[in-house]
């Protein structure tokens, strides 16, 4: 069975017949690192969603009173799916978002782990019996949320949102899920096939690929109770803001500046590897990326020309064609902000250690020396294959350089004192700390999430976190007789 053929123009699945023309009309899927197209997607409208909504809102009440078992033998069944379609759902991974193989095949891997960690979920004790002070049992349980709007970004387009679907899905609820439209097949159609396969019920998940419009009709809809929102910290405001007019919760994954310390004690050679992988996986186009790396002054001289030396070692191009190290970034929208920021940088004095040149949307690993609090790829999220190095002299001007941001997602500590580390850690507020390792990590069974401009905490991952995320908390009490009321 295959479930993406490439000649197929995909509409939003709006109704419980299959795929509908959509009111916006279609898009092409591009291949960044060529240019040419692999597909169409219909592009969803206002009207669109609404219909969407009011379709899951009507079909989440029957999937809520579904058994335990039945909710978890449809997740286990997507599981499995994702398994056995890896290859041909990484396929489009590496077309549709010029990631690398390796990268493509841990995004369909995390989604069948999801999916079967949110199996677990239907079956998970959901309440407690609390006290009373009457006669009478009294308890909290869970119950669904209702419908779930998910928004999800283009750079792990598979990852972001099956890991809002799935748990979803398995908690009781219906999904509408705008993914980005430069990766409507990895990071939506496939969903969709894969549940329908799975035998999820018609009406549950909705797939409506659109712009900024589209998600505004989405937070603004009526039937939707819970946005899961990923993106942009500018976006994501813009979101949180809206949900907040609306009387609804909103759960945002935002972006991210964050710093890999190098303690001077740390094995240097496996130092530079940990900061190459951190700034130049996919391009540097993750929320977790190393943006910073702070490194002791008595070893910065020497990592610089490491990572300068590995940063030029690495193959950028084609990953569908070549096996290569770095592919094209998105489009040329986003290599001109990288460019920009680099060139910035490089005008305000910091020294170009390697890259900062580009052919197409193919960017070449950057790293740059001599930067200072204000340099402009140090201070903002660059979201490309950059990496710009300060030294620090001291754990306390280490601490103020890591805090010097309004992000808080993802720390890193390099240190053969395992002990220091983790207590430098307790003084830098981040959402996710890596103690020996890189800052870029993410399993289905942890809760994911970050503070300040990087969002509004873990709310992704593991049993709890999601629990919390996508039921609401209803308060029961029962008598054997109704009580006698004194008038």
């Amino acid at each position: 069975m295959t479930l993406l053929e490439p000649t197929t123009t995909w509409h939003g699945k709006v109704f419980s017949d299959g795929w509908v023309k959509a009111d916006g009309g279609d898009a092409a899927v591009l291949e960044p690192a060529t240019g040419t197209e692999i597909g169409r997607v219909g592009i969803a409208g206002p009207d669109d969603i609404g219909r969407a909504c009011a379709r899951a809102a009507s079909a989440q009440r029957a999937w809520a009173a579904t058994g335990f078992e039945e909710r978890a033998a449809v997740l286990r069944r997507a599981g499995q799916l994702w398994e056995e379609h890896a290859a041909e759902v990484g396929d489009w991974v590496v077309r549709e978002s010029g990631a690398i193989g390796p990268k493509a095949g841990l995004e369909t891997h995390i989604a069948a782990q999801e999916c079967y960690e949110a199996a677990a979920l239907p079956s998970r004790p959901l309440g407690e019996i609390i006290p009373s002070g009457m006669p009478r049992l009294s308890l909290a349980r869970r119950v669904p949320a209702g419908v779930v709007g998910v928004i999800a970004p283009f750079n792990f387009p598979l990852i972001l949102a099956i890991r809002s679907v799935a748990p979803a899905l398995a908690l009781g609820n219906a999904v509408v899920l705008k993914p980005d439209p430069r990766t409507a097949v990895s990071g939506g159609v496939s969903i969709a096939r894969v549940f329908e396969e799975a035998g999820l019920p018609d009406g549950l998940l909705h797939v409506l690929p659109g712009g900024a419009a589209t998600g505004e009709a989405l937070v603004a809809d009526p039937h939707v109770r819970v946005i899961s929102f990923t993106g942009s910290t500018a976006a994501g405001r813009a979101v949180g803001q809206a949900a907040a007019r609306h009387l609804k919760r909103a759960h945002l994954e935002l972006g991210g500046n964050s710093a890999l310390i190098v303690l001077d004690d740390a094995d240097l050679d496996l130092a530079v590897s940990a900061g190459a992988w951190g700034s130049f996986l996919h391009q540097g186009q993750i929320c977790m990326t190393t943006g910073r790396h702070l490194v002791h002054e008595s070893v910065v001289d020497r990592y610089v020309a490491e990572l300068a030396a590995h940063a030029d070692r690495l193959p950028v191009g084609d990953p569908a064609r070549d096996q290569v190290a770095l592919g094209p970034i998105i489009d040329a929208g986003q290599r001109d902000k990288v460019h920009n920021l680099v060139t910035a940088s490089v005008e305000s004095g910091a020294r170009l250690a390697a890259g900062g040149t580009y052919e197409g949307l193919f960017y070449r690993p950057t790293v740059l020396a001599g930067v200072n609090p204000q340099t402009p790829a140090f201070a903002e999220e660059v979201f490309g294959p950059v990496a710009p190095v300060l030294s620090f002299a001291d754990l306390d001007q280490a601490v103020a350089l890591a805090t010097g941001t309004e992000y808080g997602l993802s720390l890193g500590i390099l240190s053969r004192d395992v002990m220091k580390a983790l207590d430098l850690a307790g003084r830098i507020p981040s959402g996710i700390v890596h103690i020996n390792d890189q800052t870029v990590g993410d399993e289905a069974v942890a809760p994911f999430g970050g503070v300040g401009s990087s969002g509004t905490g873990a709310r992704f991952g593991g049993a709890a976190a999601n629990v919390e995320a996508f039921t609401e908390t209803q308060w029961v009490t029962v008598q054997g007789t109704i009580p006698r009321y004194p008038f």
